[in-house]
């Protein structure tokens, strides 16, 4: 009985857990391969380990890595890239990137850090890209999107997130000759410049299609699949814009692509078709059932996940058909853990729910006492803590399930 009882605490130490070190996770997906997570939440939520203060102004999700917190925030008049410890929440160093952006909407910066190695990559809202010493902050490079690819700034600020490679790292830099750009990551220096698009908010995410190694991108006026090497368009489709904010990151499956946009338009499934020599980009689907804004849906199995507009809503992958809505946490951002939707409302409601197609199941919820601003932040879940993040406050969660 004993042994049984020591090898039973082995596997539940052992559960898989795993860091977030960039925008949506290890993959760009918004999903988590940790298991051995609370299965629902007690009345307020899981216990509070810790909480951080004075990141500053802005919406930049976290990165986790090695034990170390990764977020963007704005002070006075300078935005930052600040690193925080795991264990304590306390700050490691803040290293400055540039100008504060300002907005209506709420000033500071809004992508997430990208952590590569013993480097992370941040790109604030005035265009201010940086690559920095992870352990030190100190800055390796800097360059400003905007001044050397001749782009203007978007309405609500550049808000992506970069997309790092062995060798490069791209970004939608919005420029005229230079709105798909690479920048090589161990100087900044231009490997390529491309099209003509203006900037969305959306983040690239990189996948073989059909034998070819591509950035899919979501810029302000179309989806596109573009060759990494050299920044060649391999294929495009608009349909899907809607030329106010492009946000949503877009979902690789194969040679399929799914989008989304809100502001009134909905979403569609791809099917890139061809080779090396050409593509093109069949719709299979477009309707207006999924219309994602700020946040960015999650595929499980043949199941997307995601808020169309302010409502929660489950999709099968090929054929587009609602399975089931529900109005959950409000208006938010979700990622999946350990087969549940870990859901973060705009208003500061997070809620934990089952991950199936037969209908909304909720686990549990609780409510921040937020700043006033909208929690646009997204969760994240990295070695069985949940972060969310308000503004100037970073919140950190034990979601680890007990003996």
């Amino acid at each position: 009985m004993l042994g049984a009882t020591v090898l039973l605490a082995f596997l539940i130490s052992a559960a898989p857990v795993e860091d977030w070190p960039q925008w949506r996770g290890p993959n760009r997906d918004g999903l988590s391969q940790e298991t051995g997570l609370l299965p629902s939440w007690p009345p307020g939520g899981p216990p509070l380990l810790w909480k951080a203060t004075g990141l500053g102004a802005g919406y930049s999700t976290v990165a986790v890595d090695r034990g170390r917190i990764f977020t963007l925030g704005a002070s006075s008049e300078i935005e930052y890239l600040i690193a925080l410890d795991v264990r304590t929440g306390k700050e490691i160093w803040r290293a400055r990137i540039g100008r504060r952006y300002e907005n209506s909407r709420g000033d500071g910066p809004r992508g997430a850090p990208t952590v590569d190695g013993t480097r992370v990559y941040a790109l604030g809202g005035n265009g201010d890209l940086v690559a920095a010493d992870a352990a030190t902050g100190k800055l390796v490079w800097h360059v400003n999107l905007l001044e050397r690819f001749s782009a203007g700034n978007i309405s609500w600020g550049i808000s992506e997130s970069p997309l790092v490679l062995s060798d490069r790292v791209l970004v939608n830099a919005g420029g005229r000759g230079g709105s798909l750009v690479a920048l090589r990551k161990d100087d900044g220096s231009t490997l390529w410049a491309a099209e003509s698009d203006e900037a969305g908010y959306s983040s690239a995410v990189v996948a073989e299609i059909r034998g070819v190694r591509q950035a899919v991108f979501f810029t302000g006026e179309r989806v596109v699949g573009a060759r990494v090497d050299d920044g060649s368009v391999l294929w495009s489709y608009r349909r899907v814009s809607n030329r106010t904010a492009n946000v949503a990151t877009p979902i690789v499956r194969g040679n399929f692509v799914f989008v989304s946009s809100d502001y009134g338009t909905g979403c569609a499934l791809l099917e890139i078709q061809g080779g090396a020599s050409g593509m093109t980009a069949r719709e299979v689907y477009f309707h207006q059932d999924m219309k994602n804004h700020h946040a960015s849906s999650v595929l499980v199995a043949n199941t997307l996940y995601g808020f169309s507009s302010a409502i929660l809503t489950a999709l099968d992958f090929m054929t587009g058909e609602v399975l089931w809505r529900d109005r959950s946490v409000g208006k938010g951002s979700l990622i999946v853990a350990d087969g549940r939707l870990y859901l973060f409302g705009e208003n500061g409601v997070a809620g934990l729910a089952e991950a199936t197609r037969a209908g909304y199941r909720e686990l549990g919820r609780f409510e921040l006492k937020t700043s006033g601003s909208p929690t646009w932040s997204h969760p994240v879940v990295a070695n069985a803590r949940l972060y969310l993040r308000d503004q100037d406050t970073l919140y950190c969660f034990d979601v680890r399930a007990g003996d």
